[in-house]
């Protein structure tokens, strides 16, 4: 394909781009509830705007958006994340994190650069507790050698929802978790002050402990955890 022709199917591809996200925020501008939205937004403490789309509602409309004939290009899945991730409206950044799901089996090495921003970006419980363990925990089972790099970039960092993010991204690996890994990080994180890093800490051991409850048993009582994190951790064994 000459130039000429390249250039015409990417203005193509920027023009499905743009009409994917104008279709989206009509249907979200056009079920927006001013009642439910004050209440979502106490609920996050006044962080975010919200429609006040209620959850179901919300994957009704979002339904025909993550069909495979819909879907845009993966080249065009930073874009249109980005834009998202800049309206007020917390719907938006819900939509984006469960559209870049749609992409896993499709990630590539530099996707972790976009997973950072989401992370670091608007940044509360909410959707880091969807990008951890859907989008970056999914990232290094394809990439495992990104994993410790990225693990000790993000301990260090001090930004509690990176370090949130290394401490949860294993939390669907069910008996395929990585205890050393799990160790190393939870260890490097035990002096923070943090609820919700205490809390993650907690919330990965007693994943765990479905599964190896022995081993989370072990771990509890020779690791000087904090209350919450010990806590959570022992909740389903003792």
């Amino acid at each position: 394909m000459d130039l000429d022709g390249v250039e015409k199917v990417r203005r193509c591809q920027n023009k499905k781009m743009k009409n994917y996200i104008k279709k989206l925020e009509l249907e979200f501008e056009k079920n927006a509830n001013s009642e439910n939205a004050s209440g979502q937004k106490a609920y996050m403490k006044n962080h975010f705007e919200f429609y006040g789309i209620k959850t179901q509602i919300r994957r009704n409309i979002q339904k025909s958006f993550f069909t495979k004939n819909n879907l845009p290009a993966k080249d065009d899945l930073e874009n249109i994340v980005k834009h998202f991730w800049g309206n007020p409206q917390r719907e938006y950044q819900y939509f984006a994190q469960e559209l870049v799901e749609k992409y896993k089996q499709q990630f590539e090495k530099n996707d972790i650069n976009l997973f950072e921003y989401m992370v670091i970006n608007k940044s509360w419980w909410d959707t880091i507790d969807f990008i951890s363990p859907k989008l970056i925990g999914e990232y290094f089972k394809m990439f495992p050698n990104q994993r410790d790099r990225y693990l000790n970039k993000w301990i260090a960092s001090k930004n509690i929802w990176l370090q949130r993010s290394s401490i949860l991204f294993q939390l669907n690996y069910k008996e395929n978790i990585d205890t050393e890994c799990l160790s190393f990080v939870i260890n490097s994180l035990l002096n923070s002050k943090e609820f919700f890093i205490n809390k993650a800490i907690g919330w990965i051991l007693r994943n765990y402990s479905r599964v190896n409850p022995k081993w989370v048993m072990n771990f509890a009582d020779k690791t000087k955890l904090d209350k919450l994190s010990r806590k959570e951790a022992l909740r389903l064994i003792i």
